[in-house]
């Protein structure tokens, strides 16, 4: 792979050394309320250069590990499984040179393609998702392929007992009572986080955060708003409590910066991502 023109902050090591691999997915064509999350990755990549490569939370520091970042892919828009495809293609060949996929959205249809990968490596694979909505429905307005529907097409790989949802405060009254009887939901906040990472123990996890997880308040650049969200600090907390989880994928979705003119929300991505990015990496260029 050649590296990108412009990389998000810290993430310069070559393609080879790199243990971790960054790449965006500009994809919205699925979005339910407001589009836009199409210029998320780029817009966090460029505001990157705006914070510090140093973690005051983990005192660590992004030159200390090895990430490359792959810029974002070319997706072909109004073409969902197109797109799917292309991500996977993406994923695979990153989880195949033995690197841990970073990839940045876009909206949370994107998770499919990724997750599809890592499901053919690893068939135990477990799933932790932090996020406003349960993203459970059959399909949305008769589209089974949509932000709506991707953890219930994710369910449909995995089966019960294997997908564990934290922050769900949005859904529609199906969609509950079905997760009841197939997956595990937190509402609201991340109060059985804990018990969680200690029943998966050393199993496979693929992680993915929905950045509207957050409160309005705290980062109003998403399409789909949810009042009573967590703050910024409890999201951090609880990231940081699935460093000793076995990671071996990871996604963030669902910023569209233009409802954030101040910029704010992007900024808060972006750090979110750096503490990501120090949280699984396990090999320290000092090490």
């Amino acid at each position: 792979m050649n590296p990108n023109i412009e990389t998000f902050i810290g993430c310069d090591a070559p393609y080879d050394e790199a243990e971790i691999v960054l790449f965006g997915a500009p994809y919205d064509s699925t979005t339910s309320f407001r589009p836009g999350t199409r210029f998320g990755c780029k817009a966090i990549r460029s505001e990157s250069f705006g914070l510090e490569t140093y973690s005051p939370y983990q005192d660590r520091d992004l030159t200390d590990i090895s990430v490359f970042d792959a810029g974002d892919l070319e997706l072909v828009f109004g073409n969902s499984p197109r797109a799917l495809d292309q991500i996977q293609e993406m994923t695979v060949q990153i989880l195949e040179d033995g690197k841990i996929p970073c990839m940045v959205g876009g909206e949370h249809l994107v998770t499919l393609g990724a997750f599809r990968a890592v499901q053919k490596k690893y068939p135990d694979v477990h799933i932790i998702h932090f996020d406003a909505h349960a993203d459970l429905r059959e399909d949305y307005l008769g589209e089974r392929l949509s932000h709506a529907s991707v953890l219930r097409r994710c369910w449909e790989l995995v089966g019960d007992g294997r997908i564990y949802q934290f922050g769900i405060r949005s859904g529609d009254r199906e969609e509950f009572n079905w997760g009841k009887n197939h997956v595990f939901t937190n509402k609201f906040d991340f109060r059985w986080l804990d018990d969680i990472i200690v029943g998966l123990g050393d199993k496979p996890v693929y992680f993915t955060l929905d950045l509207d997880v957050l409160d309005p308040s705290v980062f109003p650049g998403t399409g789909t708003p949810e009042a009573g969200g967590v703050t910024f600090l409890q999201l951090l907390e609880a990231v940081r409590k699935l460093e000793n989880l076995h990671i071996v994928g990871f996604d963030v979705n669902e910023l569209s910066p233009m409802y954030d003119q101040s910029g704010v929300s992007t900024a808060v991505a972006g750090k979110i991502i750096r503490e990501l990015l120090l949280l699984f990496a396990k090999k320290r260029r000092d090490s």
